[in-house]
């Protein structure tokens, strides 16, 4: 795979450019470097990776087109705000607990040049960003050129809480711009980030440098509001409930999902089937509403003129529970919540290739800063990707970690997951190959005890490893 794609073909100009580069840090030849991401997009939420219910033409053109590496993860977070962590590990490339140390401080390393815009600005780039940011730094003095810089989600209203109720009237409706949220300022929000992206496009192609676009959708967060023409592509009985739905989780208190978590208050509790139905149905709607705008930014892409020198990076800070398991939001350790859709595409990258190996999210920031032709920088924990994509066996992760605050933690290798719930000492083991809902707890059979103690003993030096707070209690 090539690390820096080259526009010129003649032998004598490719020549005279290795010569230069020797001098000077290689500018013209640096690849475009697109990256879209999503906010509360599950991975189990786009057609060509499986569900077919869901229409996403776009993003599924992306994974036809590159490689998707179908299990990639969010860390955790140690706030109700899992998108904050998220959001933070990437844009400082730091693992969960060190991002958290410099959190209060996150201008200040935006200004030591620790950041990945900065980084990419130094390398040469022109570096772009429009939507959401919920990072603690300055995006008017972290990118070159900024659109609207948006909070952490639209304004939810009271009457999007706790509904809908069967037998009563839904006060509120996704497509009814008089609640705001989306709709506030006269256009839908994923439609602005979609002009804002191509409005860029279109200037590049008059520009010298290469870019570094960061277009980051509040879609699908709640409220998960769409035109009506894309509500109406899900009729309610056309939607399923999950296998895996229960009215209500038995250890929601004690790992801080009851009624006194924001996302968690969306439905009402106990859970009931329809209230799943139309939550999963306004999820379906908005996600397919942003599949529009992505396709318009691809488009966008392929008018100016610049595509064959770009990778374009799709992913998301987390998923979304909407229902499994009896949860709606991110704040767990299972895989609807902490897994997301992973897609690369670009020079040399080849099409309709998926990749089992699990990777973070967050890998995206040195993935591009080697395509740059950037040093992986010092503080930087996450990898770059591309020896993944050329020899799968060539990978540092051999567990992946979670967290939430310090009421939940979890560990997966291979097919296996082991989550604990400190608070009440309550270990949950799942096979996910078989098993991959995560309802056949198999923490409790003898026949997995050996298993058990070996996941728990794991867990505990990964902890370490990860200078976990639990550890220094």
């Amino acid at each position: 795979m090539r690390r820096c794609a080259t526009r010129w073909s003649p032998p004598a100009l490719l020549l005279i450019s290795c010569m230069l580069s020797l001098l000077t840090p290689c500018t013209a030849a640096q690849p475009n470097i697109l990256f879209i991401f999503a906010d509360d997009q599950s991975y189990e939420t786009v057609h060509a990776l499986g569900n077919e219910r869901i229409e996403t033409p776009n993003i599924d053109q992306l994974v036809r087109q590159g490689t998707t590496f179908t299990h990639t993860y969010n860390m955790g977070s140690w706030s109700g705000a899992v998108c904050v962590a998220s959001r933070c590990m990437l844009n400082t490339g730091r693992f969960l607990w060190s991002a958290n140390r410099i959190y209060s401080a996150t201008e200040k390393e935006r200004q030591a040049g620790r950041f990945w815009s900065e980084h990419l600005k130094k390398a040469g780039y022109r570096t772009y960003m429009t939507g959401k940011w919920h990072v603690r730094a300055d995006a008017t003095k972290a990118f070159d050129v900024t659109g609207h810089v948006r909070g952490g989600m639209p304004k939810q209203t009271p009457q999007g809480y706790g509904r809908p109720v069967e037998g009563q009237t839904d006060l509120w409706s996704p497509f009814d711009t008089m609640f705001g949220g989306y709709w506030e300022g006269g256009k839908h929000w994923s439609e602005v980030v979609g002009d804002e992206a191509l409005a860029f496009l279109d200037d590049a192609k008059s520009q010298d440098k290469p870019f570094f676009m960061y277009i980051a959708f509040n879609a699908p967060h709640d409220p998960r509001q769409a035109p009506k023409e894309y509500v109406d592509k899900y009729p309610l009985d056309t939607i399923a409930v999950p296998k895996n739905f229960l009215p209500l989780y038995p250890y929601k208190d004690s790992i801080a999902l009851g009624v006194k978590q924001r996302d968690e208050r969306l439905a009402p509790f106990p859970r009931t089937e329809f209230s799943v139905k139309v939550n999963r149905q306004e999820y379906y709607a908005i996600v397919t509403h942003m599949d529009t705008q992505i396709g318009r930014i691809l488009a966008g892409l392929e008018a100016s003129g610049l595509a064959d020198n770009t990778y374009i990076f799709y992913t998301a800070d987390h998923g979304l529970s909407v229902g499994h398991h009896g949860l709606m939001g991110k704040q767990n350790m299972y895989d609807h919540s902490v897994r997301v859709p992973f897609v690369v595409n670009g020079p040399d990258i080849k099409s309709g290739r998926r990749i089992t190996v699990p990777i973070y999210l967050q890998d995206v920031m040195p993935t591009t800063l080697e395509l740059a032709g950037v040093d992986k920088p010092e503080h930087v924990d996450f990898n770059s990707l591309l020896p993944l994509m050329e020899a799968e066996n060539a990978w540092p992760y051999k567990e992946i970690y979670g967290a939430y605050l310090n009421v939940q933690r979890s560990i997966t290798v291979g097919q296996h997951k082991l989550i604990y719930y400190p608070a009440v000492k309550r270990w949950r083991l799942f096979d996910l190959a078989r098993d991959p809902l995560e309802m056949n707890d198999l923490a409790k059979s003898k026949k997995h005890a050996k298993l058990l103690a070996q996941l728990q003993q794991r867990l505990a030096a990964l902890q370490v490893a990860m200078d976990d707070p639990l550890t220094r209690q």
